[in-house]
């Protein structure tokens, strides 16, 4: 009589010796593959990000001239920015600007995504999202240099324009107001269009039946957009303006190149001081500190943006 075991235990035991499953050993090729196809980019982020911030604020405590030796100073160059007038007007300057462009460009870029909700073509509409978006592909050097000519106050064509209607000559760019007025126009002509795209696809993702009901209830018009579109629209709204204004909190290539910072500081950005003492005046710890302050700011603005957002975001 044989007894050998019931099929069903002898596969049993076959699967309890076999190896290690197909399926273990597949997950294990992908995980490496994955971390294959990732290393450049963890590489290039840590030699060309982390490492330079690392070693940016190492610097801060160190006086360098790039020529002799690195000396440390402690605190020495905090105390020394705290008490430079420079410095204090330059991030003024900085200020100002983060609010009045930042306005200007989150206000022109939400009200033209407004605008382009009505009906009109797909061809047309394609248009003006092109047409829109196309400045903020192009330098912001030769942007610059192209504007700096036309609000020349001789020969550019924004003051002849104006002498056509009667109006003098405006100095644009000699006088501390116009100089101001010019950096904010360029910069926020050139980089509205990033915002407007956001607001675009934001209002492309609104349920259209909302607006039907709205429509149904009598809400039309502004009603229907402060009542229905702004509320659905918050989420992309913070995320427009947390982007806009770390942008703009590190404006440079436009005040640089319309004006140098002038007249006086009366367009000095923080950026500006940074590369001036980098690379004019080889204070290279004195830049680095000033660098560090202008990211503490950046990060606690972004801090305070998101703390306030649970008040006015609102998530479907």
């Amino acid at each position: 009589m044989s007894t050998a075991p019931p099929l069903a235990v002898r596969e049993a035991r076959r699967s309890q010796q076999a190896p290690a499953a197909p399926e273990t050993v597949r997950r294990s090729g992908y995980r490496l593959l994955a971390w294959i196809l990732l290393a450049p980019t963890l590489i290039g982020m840590g030699v060309f990000t982390l490492v330079p911030i690392a070693g940016s604020v190492v610097l801060a405590f160190f006086r360098w001239d790039i020529i002799s030796a690195p000396e440390f100073v402690g605190l020495a160059n905090f105390a020394e920015i705290a008490t430079d007038p420079t410095v204090r007007v330059s991030f003024l300057n900085t200020i100002v600007f983060v609010v009045v462009a930042v306005t200007l460009q989150l206000g022109i870029a939400l009200g033209l995504a407004a605008l382009l909700q009505a009906r009109m073509p797909s061809w047309l509409r394609m248009f003006f999202r092109s047409t829109f978006f196309f400045p903020l592909i192009l330098s912001a050097a030769s942007v610059s240099i192209f504007m700096r000519y036309l609000f020349n106050e001789q020969f550019g064509v924004v003051n002849w324009l104006l002498s056509l209607v009667g109006i003098p000559a405006v100095p644009w760019l000699t006088t501390s107001q116009g100089a101001a007025a010019v950096v904010v126009l360029v910069y926020v002509w050139q980089n509205f269009g990033f915002s407007f795209l956001l607001f675009i696809g934001g209002m492309a993702s609104i349920p259209k039946e909302l607006n039907e009901a709205a429509s149904i209830d009598g809400a039309t018009g502004w009603k229907q957009f402060r009542n229905v579109t702004l509320p659905l629209l918050s989420p992309t709204t913070l995320v427009a303006s947390v982007m806009a204004v770390i942008s703009a909190l590190q404006v440079f290539d436009q005040p640089y190149v319309l004006t140098r910072g002038g007249p006086g500081d009366s367009t000095r950005t923080a950026v500006m001081v940074i590369f001036e003492s980098a690379f004019q005046q080889l204070e290279f710890g004195r830049a680095s500190a000033i660098g560090l302050v202008l990211m503490l700011l950046i990060m606690a603005v972004t801090f305070v943006q998101f703390r306030l957002s649970r008040r006015f975001v609102f998530y479907q």
